[in-house]
């Protein structure tokens, strides 16, 4: 038997200083390992023990580590997980799949098509969400790998009537859209990670699926794997969102992503004679 593994990264594997709430050191704090540098800066982390935890069940013959994250190629190719690189990727949130390190170009031809078919274009969006941004609170304005696009925003200053505005306005031409942290995400509904992952699983034979996300954008991903687990923060934990076949975590912050791994462990070890 195969059981393919698809996590989220950002606040489920991985934290930001940000994320973490580290202002100044902390004698009782969880020691932690620095996963992602960016211009000399140290950017993400996870526990000492979730590494640990991680390295064990990729070096799995039987297991498929596939991290599965909204970043674009460039963003998840900053991020050294402790032993060999990950066979499988899924980035931009399903639009790119990355094998060995390489973008799947059937993949792509793939994704594009359906989006073609099922939704406006990522123009109509991206200049919609440009005339209807304030910018009393609007930093940046970005479009990820030609697929989607995402605002980074002032979060205490961000209406929740706007965010209610924009995502019926999405809704009507086939996009949805997730506020997380400091960023607004106007994504595609045909572009979803849980597609990505049904096609790493048909070529790599994977007969059992576990999942595990914080956001709205990870949600169809929890729902297509065959048990989930979701931490005790983020989109999906603030809704109380916990549908069959997912399992929601009390457990919040950094520590969550040790949970989610012994989780991942134990269910390995009942399924893997």
């Amino acid at each position: 038997m195969t059981v393919l593994l698809a996590s989220d990264l950002d606040r489920t594997l991985i934290y930001s200083a940000a994320a973490l709430g580290l202002t100044m050191p902390d004698p009782e704090a969880p020691r932690l390992l620095c996963v992602e540098v960016h211009e000399s800066r140290p950017l993400s982390y996870m526990t000492e023990t979730a590494a640990r935890l991680l390295s064990e069940l990729a070096a799995d013959p039987a297991v498929v580590f596939v991290p599965t994250t909204t970043r674009t190629r460039k963003q998840y190719q900053r991020i050294r997980f402790p032993g060999p690189p990950a066979p499988y990727a899924i980035c931009a949130n399903g639009g790119q799949l990355l094998v060995d390190g390489v973008a799947d170009r059937d993949w792509r031809r793939t994704v594009a098509g359906r989006l073609a078919a099922e939704c406006a274009p990522l123009e109509e969006v991206r200049d919609h969400l440009l005339a209807v941004a304030d910018p009393v609170w609007l930093r940046k304005a970005r479009v990820a790998e030609d697929l989607f696009a995402y605002l980074v925003v002032e979060r205490s200053l961000l209406p929740d009537e706007w965010v209610k505005a924009l995502t019926e306005w999405a809704e009507a031409r086939g996009w949805t859209v997730s506020v997380q942290g400091r960023k607004v995400y106007a994504v595609p509904r045909p572009l979803t990670k849980s597609a990505a992952m049904h096609e790493v699983a048909r070529r790599t034979g994977a007969t059992h699926a576990l999942a595990a996300g914080d956001s709205l954008l990870d949600a169809d991903l929890l729902l297509a794997a065959d048990t989930a687990w979701r931490p005790g923060h983020g989109e999906l934990a603030e809704a109380g969102w916990c549908p069959p076949g997912v399992r929601a975590l009390d457990t919040a912050g950094v520590l969550a992503g040790e949970e989610i791994l012994r989780a991942f462990g134990a269910e390995v070890a009942t399924l893997v004679p």
